[in-house]
């Protein structure tokens, strides 16, 4: 389950590596950890670089640590209130709803978008259209650099972020950026089309800030937010409808 922690971040290793087992569904709610002694040889660390972890882990909610016979740490159900503790854990766990995020993105970015437009300067302009340069030169190398795409278009989104000179849009736009990946890598289509599409939007909006132009960049964001979600929620209700007919069939 479970590999040696890299040496050089010995303890966040630790914490990552359980918290991805239970985000990604290895460890189930009710799951007992293996014992202290197993994991430190999974882990080839310390008891107390472990027990260390564990408390992290405890103190996000992830796990529960269970004293005497019959103890030791046992994960948690999480629900809404726990998750929300911390923002990337509610959108790693995915208990933010395709339209939620949208919404929340929508609104957000567009503001953001408007702010970018008053405070950017030249070296901000010069920056943004580096990374179109980036995204042009992932469209020439075709489908193979998707996932390199993705990632460019979401550090522009973080730099308009950063350009708006707020430190909290910057901070949630960043958290949101970060871990997002899980809904782009099940529901995006990894065709062209799409790439070439989103990459046309890239470029009006850079455009509408070098213009000065804070409407129409406001609602150029909104709208490229707008259509990805769109596309996840058309994937997710065909994974939806599938679903239903598979379990009609087995019943």
């Amino acid at each position: 389950m479970f590999q040696k922690a890299k040496q050089n971040r010995v303890f966040q290793n630790v914490v990552d590596q359980i918290q991805e087992a239970i985000l990604e569904g290895i460890l189930k709610s009710g799951d007992t950890l293996p014992p202290e002694r197993e994991l430190t040889e999974m882990f080839k660390v310390s008891r107390g670089t472990l027990r260390e972890a564990l408390r992290v882990l405890e103190q996000k909610g992830l796990i529960k640590i269970k004293l005497g016979m019959g103890g030791g740490a046992v994960v948690r159900k999480l629900g809404t209130r726990e998750v929300s503790r911390s923002l990337d854990l509610l959108i790693q766990y995915q208990r933010v709803s395709l339209k939620h995020l949208a919404e929340f993105r929508e609104g957000v970015e567009g503001i953001v978008a408007g702010l970018a437009v008053e405070r950017a300067v030249p070296e901000n302009i010069e920056y943004l259209k580096e990374l179109l340069k980036k995204a042009e030169a992932c469209l020439e190398r075709g489908i193979s650099c998707w996932d390199e795409f993705i990632t460019i278009d979401n550090q522009l989104h973080m730099e308009l972020a950063r350009i708006s000179g707020n430190p909290i849009y910057e901070l949630v736009i960043k958290t949101i950026g970060g871990n997002i990946h899980r809904y782009f890598e099940r529901y995006l289509p990894r065709e062209e089309a799409f790439i070439r599409q989103n990459y046309r939007d890239l470029c009006d909006i850079v455009e509408a800030i070098e213009n000065g132009e804070a409407n129409r960049a406001r609602l150029l964001v909104q709208n490229h937010v707008y259509q990805f979600n769109r596309i996840m929620e058309e994937k997710a209700q065909k994974e939806a409808s599938l679903s239903r007919k598979v379990e009609f069939r087995i019943f």
